[in-house]
């Protein structure tokens, strides 16, 4: 039977392949070439300016191309990019044969996540251009991804008695049973042992309860400290950091993210600030789940003049009929008072009382007293009813008439938004953060998931050829405009020499200057 044969690796070729030539002209890495290319990395925050002595660096484009190709190739340990610049050669084209090793791969990732932010804000403003971003509906949402810092090494107060409480009742039995030795040296060792190890344990607790009393957190991790325990579905947990998102509908293209250790419910308020920086104007309307909704959210994004849809929440205290729900109580503004299904009015003192939530003032009637159907409205035996109402009411009710009135458009919030996260961490497989140590290294890891999206979204989008063309003009036009700004300079050079020429400062006095 004959098969295809392969080319004997012995034999010399008259003409040799270059690098150049066994790069398709459509190959996408030609596509990073371009788009990294057409930064300007020195105001993008990379570090260009490096001393001259010793071994010449790496140039931030170099191992930026790398990191892009890697993360769009779904490698990102530094290792293995490493490993793909001696192997791949795509990746030998791309860095024209340079082989950086993981340290300086890796840092340069840890170094920069404020200058790789601003990459991934290139992708948007390329997706801008290409018409790609509609700025008219937007969806926010959240995602929760895996830090580096097990279960095991994330307390709190309360685990860590338990374990203090445990250490001491292993100490009890160990200076006990040395108590009652008879005289066995060799147990009595041991038993010495065991209590000097239970003592170091013991400190290091008590070490990790001092942390976390100087810090004020409800909790500490000790391999990467910024992390910290979520849900991350129904019940489970997760030691993870919470990565705040916003798409625009029109492609499901991420417009912003950001990087926090802090449930959704403060969340809304910074993201729509930042998206009406992004998008340039108001006029948008954003989604957002259950989770977002806060009364001091809505006042934000009333102050901003952006629309917002926000699923609302089921009620957290029912009456025992539902009828006598607080819902199904009128308020009258002009009285600043409360009407019961009944007809009573509930008033209230006018005392402003403090809560984590919102400050509240609280309504309630004497009436509840002779109430026929008190047992329908209340479980509350001393008191009657009591209705709270916090500053930020009237923004939840008109969030709520909103919602009532745009409900098929907010049933669109959950296919725009989750859209990247389905890719990113099914397809891709980046369902947890790959750098530890703080917020700010995790960011530039997410901030170079969001970029190779993007960038991958762009191309399917519009095509290789489009994107190319464009990035390719754009080059050009770079290079017309510094050969221009270098010729205005020199011509501004000459001017000034002339002038020094024919003024008096040739002078010997001057000539120092």
């Amino acid at each position: 039977m004959k098969y295809q044969q392969g080319q004997d690796r012995e034999q010399l070729h008259i003409f040799p392949m270059s690098m150049e030539a066994a790069i398709s002209s459509d190959n996408e890495v030609r596509m990073i070439e371009l788009f990294v290319e057409s930064l300007d990395i020195k105001s993008l925050g990379f570090k260009v300016d490096h001393m001259e002595n010793g071994r010449p660096a790496y140039h931030p484009k170099d191992l930026l191309k790398l990191f892009l190709y890697g993360y769009m190739n779904r490698i990102r340990s530094s290792r293995e990019l490493e490993k793909e610049t001696r192997r791949n050669i795509e990746v030998m084209w791309l860095l024209k044969g340079l082989n950086p090793d993981h340290n300086t791969i890796s840092n340069f990732r840890r170094d920069n996540p404020n200058a790789i932010k601003k990459v991934f804000r290139a992708t948007v403003a390329l997706a801008k251009h290409f018409n790609l971003i509609g700025g008219k509906l937007l969806a926010g949402d959240s995602t929760k991804l895996r830090a580096q810092n097990s279960k095991k090494n994330n307390f709190n107060e309360k685990k860590i008695q338990r374990h203090l409480d445990y250490i001491e009742n292993k100490l009890g039995e160990y200076e006990k049973q040395l108590a009652e030795n008879d005289g066995d040296k060799e147990k009595e060792q041991e038993l010495k042992q065991q209590i000097e190890t239970q003592q170091q344990r013991k400190q290091s607790y008590e070490n990790i309860q001092k942390q976390l009393v100087e810090s004020g957190e409800v909790q500490v991790s000790t391999s990467d400290p910024e992390s910290r325990q979520m849900i991350t579905r129904n019940n489970i947990t997760e030691v993870a950091y919470n990565v705040q998102t916003t798409v625009d509908d029109q492609h499901n293209i991420p417009i912003d993210y950001k990087v926090t250790n802090e449930n959704d419910s403060k969340a809304m308020g910074d993201m729509l600030r930042r998206a009406k920086v992004i998008v340039g104007n108001n006029t948008f309307t954003a989604l957002y789940d259950k989770g977002y909704h806060t009364g001091s959210e809505f006042e934000k994004a009333a102050e901003l003049g952006v629309e917002v849809l926000v699923a609302i929440p089921a009620v957290a205290a029912n009456a025992p009929d539902e009828a006598y729900n607080v819902e199904h109580f009128r308020y009258e503004a002009a009285g600043d008072y409360y009407v019961c299904p009944q007809g009573s009015e509930l008033h209230t003192n006018g005392t402003w009382y403090q809560s984590k939530a919102a400050p509240f003032k609280q309504y309630k009637t004497p009436d509840c007293k002779t109430c026929p159907v008190r047992e329908l409205c209340t479980t509350s035996i001393k008191n009657g009813k009591i209705v709270q109402r916090n500053k930020y009411v009237e923004y939840i009710e008109a969030n709520k008439i909103r919602i009532q009135h745009n409900q098929n458009y907010y049933r669109r919030r959950q296919a725009i938004v989750e859209h990247p996260y389905g890719t990113i961490k099914r397809q891709w497989g980046f369902n947890y953060i790959m750098t530890k140590k703080s917020i700010k290294r995790a960011s530039a890891d997410v901030g170079l998931v969001f970029t190779a999206y993007n960038l991958r979204r762009i191309l399917n989008i519009i095509g290789k050829e489009a994107l190319r063309c464009f990035l390719v003009d754009f080059l050009m036009y770079i290079v017309v405009f510094w050969a221009l700004l270098e010729h205005f300079w020199r011509m501004q050079k000459n001017q000034l020499q002339v002038s020094l020429e024919k003024s008096s400062c040739l002078e010997p006095k001057y000539l120092l200057i």
